[in-house]
């Protein structure tokens, strides 16, 4: 077995076949297939089922994910400490993000980072929910995540730091329901028609929240696609309650942004793993938690 060999392994894991894994890593189908079966060899077992020109993990395949990616992952935490001796030239460093989150603070987290080892890569891996980032840091699939939850930060599984807090606000169309007010009372949204995400994720629970209280709302879409929500809201669909990192994007957009009273806020957290974090990743930490201070 070598790291090849996982990370071929890896590869038609997160493409979800031979075909787009040889793509993605830029080699033949026929070379990623034998190194593939040279790893079953070796294991002595299979990791997919053939199904015509899919690839469907064994009960082996599944198995071997999580401590494949911590092998891969050392690796690169080998590679990197190397180059940590030339002050962080190159490399890169996977950070898991939440899409409101990805908007703000992760670009300020980022540029404090950048501007000082501009050298080095930060690959922004899409999760959409807390659980979402807190598998792929415990999994290896990413070194960093960044989150926002409205209960407890979680403490168990990663390492939690401290980012701040982010309050729900509104966004509406210019020719909206709230022309000219700089804040509203949750109860004002009875009766309105909003544009939500999926489940799982906080301002899902934020609306969720105000059903339960009885405040009647109609869900005029729901969408995974983030990117989407302003375009729906631009359009006249519905209203949003995002939080408050959307506000100079949705402002700049054409759109209104409210406050909504009571004040209701989600922590925020960059969480990394318990041991084992490469220079690129330590340094990220420190820079991005003094910039969010800043």
């Amino acid at each position: 077995m070598d790291i090849r060999q996982l990370e071929y392994f890896l590869a038609i894991v997160d493409h979800g076949g031979f075909n787009r894994a040889a793509t993605a890593l830029y080699v033949s189908q026929p070379a990623l297939s034998q190194a593939v079966r040279a790893l079953e060899r070796d294991l002595g077992d299979s990791l997919f089922h053939r199904i015509g020109r899919r690839a469907v993990l064994t009960e082996a395949g599944t198995a071997l994910i999580e401590p494949a990616r911590a092998a891969v992952r050392s690796l690169a935490t080998a590679r990197s400490c190397v180059a940590a001796v030339h002050e962080l030239r190159e490399g890169r460093l996977d950070v898991a993000a939440m899409p409101s989150q990805a908007v703000e603070p992760l670009t300020t987290m980022i540029r404090a980072f950048s501007d000082r080892h501009p050298g080095v890569t930060v690959n922004v891996r899409a999760a959409f929910t807390c659980r979402d980032v807190v598998d792929m840091v415990r999994t290896g699939a990413a070194e960093l995540g960044l989150l926002a939850t409205s209960g407890p930060l979680p403490d168990k599984e990663v390492v939690s730091h401290a980012a701040g807090e982010q309050r729900f606000v509104l966004v509406t169309p210019p020719d909206g329901p709230f022309p000219g007010v700089r804040s509203i009372g949750c109860e004002e949204l009875a009766g309105q028609r909003l544009v939500v995400g999926q489940r799982g994720t906080g301002m899902r629970a934020y609306v969720e929240g105000l059903r339960e209280r009885g405040i009647d709302i109609t869900v005029a879409a729901e969408t995974e696609h983030r990117v989407a929500i302003l375009p729906l809201v631009l359009a006249g669909v519905g209203l949003a309650v995002v939080t408050e990192s959307w506000r100079t994007m949705a402002a700049q957009a054409g759109a209104l942004v409210v406050d909504i009273e009571p004040r209701t806020t989600l922590r925020i957290a960059l969480v990394s793993r318990r041991t084992g974090l490469s220079p690129a990743a330590r340094t990220f930490v420190t820079r991005a938690l003094d910039a969010i201070k800043s």
